[in-house]
């Protein structure tokens, strides 16, 4: 049985063969393109027309006999080869063989009537001799001077005559050229009116191609040499053959949707509701910088849909050109909220979407078993997942660094951690592209040339944004063309009585009410207080008809919130929710906080009171937005802050334009002038900030890391630094080189950078103390003392209760942002354990020094502050980890919820820092497995059987618990789930919620499985120094 291989053509154009018609030419290629002619008695039969067009629309979709496959190979049947004089010789002794067949009647009958080319019937005759054979007279036309050029194993098989005689009756019913069914019935008469055509010739050339088939079956005594030219050129065929397979696969369904699969396209639309993108956004997209993927800048207003190209960028990177994409954040809320959304997408392409916030993160990251990862990143994670990567030498994989927020920058030890993750990527990588998409920036040059990107920019706002500002009854609309920058728009027309003109002096319920609540508004407040206060006074002027707008849904979302604290709700919630309107700020816990901005985006609120932190984090969209003051805090606004907030005026798609009012007194005239027409805050390097403790970490790191270990080297890596590019600006004492040397000597008086003793070599290398403080991301100020407190911990760690390794992983720079209530700190001592209270008096806190300030007296003895707070902040963690109740928690301390559940999640994250630092020292061993389960408990905080559900992005307490009580009880259980019975099983939950957890739980659930077989293969794997004899 023959089988038929089909080669499925690529493009129906052939590769243009650009030559002269030799005497060599194949008759078949002598013929025009265009000619049907068929030549006198040779026995062919010239097709119809219409025949011959349908065969071509048969075949136009598979290569010819003459296709060149292999580009710029060497084609088996090119004018030049030997085939070409074979075909040429074969032409000229058709007509010999043509009488020859004529008289001996071959077998073969061509019969007119409805044609079926699906195969060739013999008949049933005895079987004739095989007229395909050489002839002398053959021979002699074909010299021997034409086989020089074929492989030696070719003349070999052509030169045993019982492996051509085999071949030759093997292939004996066999034709290249479709056949006519001959009928089975056919009358003598009938058939000697009919054409008898000979048996059709078998080409030499079709001799050849079964011959090299052949090749492994025949004997060959060739050379050496010869053997290994002809295997050369079987693998480079094989290899293009792949190649040309893998490309047929890949890119077939690459292209309409800017170099991306159509089904992204659907699946935008789909999940996202977005069906077409603005100009804008096609025109970035289609940059020269994008499609020859070089470092971009791009920047426009908020809310113009600068994640959107991001994340096509981020698809095409690992659909198109299979390398992961690292996408950084710089919030863990933003972190979470993509993971969700990208989840679904990675399920539908086939690549990973790993969350990196918070404890989470695997370092270095799971390798990707054929499939792409997609890191969603938190600053700080970021970072760590670079670093872990550098040391694994795979940063390479990671062909695509998109950063959000760019101009984050010049904010602090912040933006200190984004140059030093940004500067080692184009150090160690120059194949992977760096985006970087950010609001307006005032110094995009300097960011351009420390990353060797171009800059795109554009004003665009999906809808129109119109500032004002309010002074006294008057409302001015801000034009900074205007000489005092402000023109006269319109007077308030609201009435105030004199009651209520005390209370509410900046006229919020005015402004408000002339939208609430049929649209939304935001107000920002200066302080998280004054935001509850403003919340509790607009709802004291509202008229009833308030409550009766979305009445029902505001008690499901009060009933939500209620469930969310155990039964607890915010009393200025319980007042503010029935009439629409809530606080948000960092007092709130994140599960309150995530509520109420469902409940705002879903129209059941249309007011919030909040922070500056709000217009940072998730997008949330209004009608209208109020500035409460011109101030943060104490502070006054700048620029860029003006700028985030009120640039969520404006919804997309709902609005036709958003404004903004800016409440100001007379004091602040002069400076809001400055503020609404100054340029953008220019973005400086900040590796300086807290005394070079920026450009002490790097230096620490391109050590330990063995990117640079010399002087000279660290020189050359800070000279890609943005520091460098600001170096005038910055470095005004001393230069760039001098700050760098001062460094490397601190770091060597600190013990965490070492000279080698080898002679003459002078390496720099970090010590065992180094390399845990830059892989635990420990800051540098207090690397000695978490050694020391770590080591005097270990002589006498307490294992019976938690407290201690609470107390070792309670953050440091948290102590200053709580002050001990001495009684209730007196009152939880009192309820510690004599174990407990034996560990506390062991680092310094004694039960007497306790009750002394708690009574108001004066101790004498000099005790460490640091300590005694430190202990106060553990106390607190203690009784969350015992109750996970946090509102009887907060109660009970006195203190805010969010301030509590702050101190937990930076505690979580601390102690997976002091985790992987005592990783790295050997005397730190038994910590290894003590931390790994305290992480897991701070991070999620709730009773053990709701932690696998709470692994999930965006499912918080409450939501598992609806989960496990509705018996999805496990990740697999989640994972498998149907989003439509989800979403009738579980209370409140929406269709489009069920199917963003069900597609994390699947996304999480892949990312153990990895783990565990990577896991496998390294158990599995053969060593590689194995002794042989």
């Amino acid at each position: 049985m023959s089988a038929e291989i089909k080669v499925k053509r690529l493009s129906s154009r052939k590769r243009s063969r650009d030559r002269r018609i030799s005497h060599l030419t194949p008759a078949r290629k002598m013929t025009s393109a265009s000619g049907r002619r068929c030549p006198d008695n040779t026995g062919q039969i010239e097709l119809p027309r219409a025949m011959d067009q349908s065969m071509d629309a048969k075949f136009s979709e598979y290569c010819s006999d003459t296709e060149d496959l292999f580009g710029d190979y060497d084609s088996i049947v090119s004018d030049s080869s030997s085939l070409a004089k074979l075909d040429r010789v074969g032409q000229n002794m058709r007509p010999h063989d043509i009488d020859h067949t004529t008289s001996s009647r071959c077998p073969v009958v061509l019969l007119a009537g409805n044609p079926d080319f699906t195969s060739l019937k013999s008949s049933t005759g005895p079987k004739q001799s095989c007229d395909d054979s050489m002839t002398e007279s053959f021979l002699e036309d074909f010299t021997d001077d034409a086989f020089l050029d074929m492989p030696s194993s070719q003349l070999a098989f052509l030169q045993d005559p019982q492996t051509a005689d085999r071949n030759c009756y093997t292939d004996e019913d066999k034709t290249s050229m479709p056949m006519r069914h001959p009928e089975k019935s056919v009358s003598t008469e009938d058939r000697n009116e009919r054409h008898i055509a000979p048996k059709a010739r078998k080409s030499v050339s079709d001799h050849l191609k079964r011959a090299m088939m052949a090749n492994a079956a025949t004997p060959s005594s060739v050379s050496r040499t010869a053997v290994q030219k002809e295997a050369v050129v079987t693998e480079e065929i094989s290899v293009a053959m792949q190649a040309m397979e893998s490309v047929s696969m890949v890119t077939t369904d690459l292209g309409p949707f800017f170099g991306l699969p159509t089904k992204v396209k659907e699946l935008i639309c789909n999940l996202k509701g977005i069906k077409d993108l603005y100009e804008w956004q096609k025109t970035c997209l289609n940059l020269d910088s994008v499609q020859q993927r070089r470092n971009l800048i791009y920047s426009l207003p908020t809310s113009g849909g600068k994640t959107l190209v991001a994340e096509i960028l981020i698809l095409k990177e690992l659909l198109c050109r299979k390398r992961d994409a690292l996408f950084i954040l710089p919030y863990v809320s933003l972190v979470q909220e993509k993971v969700r959304g990208l989840a679904s997408f990675g399920l539908e392409l086939d690549f990973m979407v790993e969350e990196y916030a918070g404890s989470k993160g695997r370092f270095p990251p799971v390798k990707g078993r054929g499939k792409r990862s997609l890191y969603i990143a938190t600053i700080e994670k970021a970072h760590g997942l670079v670093n872990s990567l550098i040391e694994a030498n795979r940063l390479d994989n990671v062909g695509l660094v998109v950063v959000d927020e760019l101009h984050m920058l010049g904010d602090g030890s912040r933006g200190a951690i984004i140059e030093m993750t940004l500067a080692k990527v184009l150090y160690i990588s120059k194949s992977t592209q760096i985006i970087g998409m950010s609001a307006t920036l005032g110094n995009v040059q300097d960011i351009q040339k420390f990353l060797k990107a171009e800059n795109y920019t554009n004003d665009f706002r999906p809808v129109e944004l119109k500032e004002y500002v309010k002074l006294k009854d008057s409302i001015y609309e801000v034009d900074p063309k205007e000489e005092e920058c402000f023109r006269f728009s319109r007077l308030l027309n609201f009435k105030y009585s004199s009651a209520m003109q005390k209370i509410d002096q900046d006229h919020i319920v005015a402004l408000v009410t002339e939208v609430i609540p049929s649209q939304s508004c935001l107000v920002f407040c200066p302080t998280k207080k004054n935001c509850e206060n403003v919340a509790e006074m607009i709802c004291k002027y509202l008229k009833e008809d308030f409550i009766q707008h979305k009445q029902a849904e505001k008690a499901v979302l009060l009933g939500e919130l209620r469930s969310s604290g155990n039964g607890s709700l915010c009393p200025v919630l319980k007042k503010t929710v029935p009439y629409g309107l809530a606080y948000h700020h960092s007092g709130l816990t994140s599960e309150e906080r995530k509520l109420v901005e469902e409940a705002y985006s879903a129209g059941v609120l249309c007011l919030l009171t909040c922070t500056s932190t709000l217009a940072a984090g998730i997008n949330l969209p209004a009608r209208r937005v109020i500035l409460r003051s011109p101030y943060v805090a104490a502070d006054f606004l700048k620029r860029s802050q003006y700028k985030q907030m009120v640039g969520r005026a404006g919804r997309a798609g709902i609005d036709t334009h958003g404004e903004s009012i800016l409440i100001l007194q007379d004091k602040d005239k002069v400076l809001v002038k400055k503020l609404v027409s100054a340029p953008m805050e220019i973005c400086i390097s900040n590796l300086m900030h807290s005394d070079g403790k920026g450009v002490l970490s790097l230096i620490l790191s391109v050590i330990g890391l063995n990117i640079t270990n010399s002087l000279e080297q660290i020189r050359d890596f800070m000279s890609g630094t943005l520091l460098s590019v600001q170096e005038k600006q910055v470095c005004l004492e001393r230069s760039l080189w001098e700050v760098t040397q001062e460094c490397v000597e601190l770091l060597k008086e600190k013990g965490l950078v070492t000279v080698s003793t080898e002679p003459q070599d002078g390496t720099l290398q970090v010590t065992k103390l180094g390399r845990a403080t830059y892989k635990g991301s420990v800051d540098l100020t207090y690397c000695d003392l978490l050694y020391r407190d770590l080591s005097k911990g270990l002589e006498s760690l307490m294992l019976n209760s938690f407290l201690h390794l609470i107390y070792l992983v309670t953050p440091y720079d948290m102590v200053s942002q709580c002050k001990p209530d001495w009684m209730v700190y007196f009152r939880q001592f009192t309820l510690l354990s004599a174990a407990e209270q034996k560990m506390c008096a062991a680092v310094g806190v004694s039960e007497s020094f306790v009750a002394r300030k708690a009574a108001g007296q004066n101790v004498k003895k000099n005790i460490d502050q640091v300590v005694v707070s430190r202990l106060y902040l553990a106390l607190v963690l203690l009784s969350l980890l015992k109750e996970t109740d946090l509102w009887s928690v907060a109660d009970r301390f006195q203190l805010s919820r969010g301030f509590i559940q702050t101190l937990l999640s930076s505690s979580s994250v601390f102690c997976s820092c002091v985790l992987h630092f005592t990783e790295e020292l050997e005397e730190f061993w038994p910590f290894k497995a003590l931390l790994t389960e305290l992480t897991r408990r701070l991070t999620y905080c709730v009773q053990a059987e709701l932690i696998p559900l709470m692994e999930v992005a965006g499912v918080m307490e409450r939501r598992a618990k609806q989960l496990y009580n509705a018996g999805y009880k496990t990740l697999a259980h989640l994972a498998n789930a149907d989003p439509n019975i989800l979403a009738k099983t579980v209370e409140n939950l929406f269709k489009k919620q069920a199917n963003q957890i069900v597609a994390s739980a699947k996304m999480l659930l892949n990312e153990k499985a990895d783990a565990l077989q990577e896991e496998m293969d390294d158990l599995m794997m053969f060593p590689l120094d194995l002794l042989s004899l």
